[in-house]
């Protein structure tokens, strides 16, 4: 066989000049350049090097300005979510519950937060339940600086929020400002004045749910875990802000009210299951946006919270499914979605601090907590809480704050890894105490401030209907127009 000689020694010639080719450059930048000399090196070396210098630059700058418009993206879809969760969600869930001569006024209670809690929260709301408070009460209220949402303008204040605009911040936490007073209108459902639950819901969220909000969320809030809080309360998304006030402002105000006409011996069915069943489906959608949404980013920890959320939603639904079917024999669509209600209540404090299977442990045992609450204690006391506010939302919320206490896992949140609490299944007992300190202040703010609210609005605008328009139905009564008409007949 011949043997290549002159093709071996071209591809010796090839490869050497290439390695001369790539090396000389190399060498330019490593040998220095005489103080005083010809040579063009030296320049055309530094001139790369400072081209690749802003190359890197122009790249972290396009990478943070990718992060931040994937964040801004997620926090707007979730405030987007958040907002469905009141109308069509809260107001379908609620209005197919009532008897249908009282759907309207009932929906209503809840479309009328999202105008009314709008208008307040740029005047005064933002500000108290976040604006900065150095003062005596700053570990309880916010201050006035943001009044008319006075410096929440278009960039990340480093506080609240770091990679998207204070003005999303505002405006997600304005749907969680919605949503929760109008959880509280359950409780007293077909029996209540438009007038008067109006102007008590507008009082009650400046008297209890701003400070509520800002002892938990706010900035030197005494309850915050992540902004130097005295008693670390673990709260990622509304467990006791949201859950944990309306739904023991909801016990108290139908305490005061009193029961419906007729309660407990005439039967009062729901009108129409289809409405709620598609209510509940909603409030779980829309729920990822108010807990995933409240990592406020699209991270790792949005994804842990949604994944939470979902785990522990489906548990409490098997749960009181399995309860109710054991207890009265059949399994029915409104337990089912109660179930689903009661899980995702449970869940929200929880959401951004725990496994899945955590997640699913605490979903099972809220459904159940919850199903004992409605079908054993309040027919125990007799009390008429009309759709189970109290039954779902408050002992949902505070059954759910204690257990977020026992499962919070340093693996999942930053913030339990930089000298906070972590849960009772990692050792720290201590996080119960605080947790059931968080649990306390919300109870006992809910009940006094939700008692003297209701004093004040019913002694000037009065709060209950007449047992005449009660008995024709909040629609005719309060809004002059019904839900339905009657096909009439040929």
């Amino acid at each position: 066989m011949r043997v290549p000689g002159r093709a071996l020694c071209r591809l010796l010639s090839v490869v050497l000049f290439a390695a001369t080719a790539f090396t000389l450059p190399a060498m330019a930048q490593t040998v220095p350049a005489p103080e005083h000399g010809m040579s063009a090196a030296a320049p055309a070396a530094d001139a790369r090097i400072a081209a690749l210098e802003k190359q890197n630059a122009d790249l972290a700058t396009s990478v943070a300005a990718a992060q931040s418009a994937g964040d801004n993206a997620w926090m707007l879809v979730s405030a987007a979510l958040v907002l469905m969760m009141s109308a069509p969600g809260l107001a379908l869930f609620y209005g197919g519950l009532v008897r249908r001569k009282n759907i309207l006024g009932t929906m209503m209670q809840t479309f009328a937060m999202m105008g009314v809690i709008t208008v307040l929260w740029a005047v005064c709301g933002y500000s108290l339940a976040f604006g900065e408070n150095t003062g005596v009460l700053g570990s309880f209220i916010g201050s006035f600086h943001n009044v008319f949402l006075h410096g929440v303008g278009l960039i990340p204040d480093g506080t609240y929020v770091t990679t998207v605009p204070l003005q999303t911040f505002m405006v997600y936490q304005l749907m969680f400002a919605i949503i929760t007073p109008a959880l509280i209108t359950g409780s007293i459902a077909e029996r209540v004045k438009f007038s008067g639950i109006l102007a008590f819901l507008v009082l009650w969220a400046i008297f209890v749910y701003s400070p509520m909000a800002h002892m938990v969320w706010g900035k030197g809030g005494l309850l915050n875990a992540a902004l130097g809080g005295k008693f670390p309360c673990l709260d990622f998304a509304g467990g006791t802000v949201v859950h944990v006030t309306s739904g023991v402002s909801a016990l108290v105000f139908c305490l005061y009210l009193g029961k419906r006409k007729g309660f407990p011996k005439e039967p009062m069915p729901p009108h129409s299951l289809v409405l709620s069943f598609i209510g509940a489906a909603l409030l779980w959608v829309g729920w990822f946006g108010f807990n995933a949404g409240s990592a406020l980013n699209a991270s790792s920890l949005a994804t842990s919270a949604f994944v939470a959320t979902h785990f522990g939603a489906a548990a409490a639904a098997c749960g009181w499914t399995i309860a109710e079917w054991i207890k009265h024999g059949k399994p029915t669509a409104l337990g089912a979605i109660s179930g689903a209600v009661a899980g995702l209540v449970g869940i929200t404090p929880a959401a951004g601090f725990v496994t899945p299977i955590s997640a699913l442990w605490i979903g099972l045992l809220t459904g159940i907590f919850c199903f004992l609450m409605v079908f054993i204690v309040k027919n125990k006391f007799g009390y008429d809480d009309s759709l189970d506010a109290f039954g779902v939302h408050g002992a949902g919320g505070t059954f759910g704050a204690l257990l977020t206490g026992i499962f919070a896992n340093s693996a999942i949140n930053p913030i339990l890894g930089k000298g906070h609490a972590t849960g009772l299944l990692e050792g720290n007992a201590h996080q119960l105490l605080n947790q059931a300190v968080g649990i306390g202040l919300a109870w006992v703010i809910s009940i006094v401030g939700t008692l003297v609210l209701l004093i004040v609005v019913d002694k000037t605008i009065g709060l209950r209907v007449s047992a005449e328009d009660e008995a024709t139905g909040l629609d005719l009564s309060q809004h002059g127009e019904e839900g339905y008409h009657a096909e009439p007949a040929y």
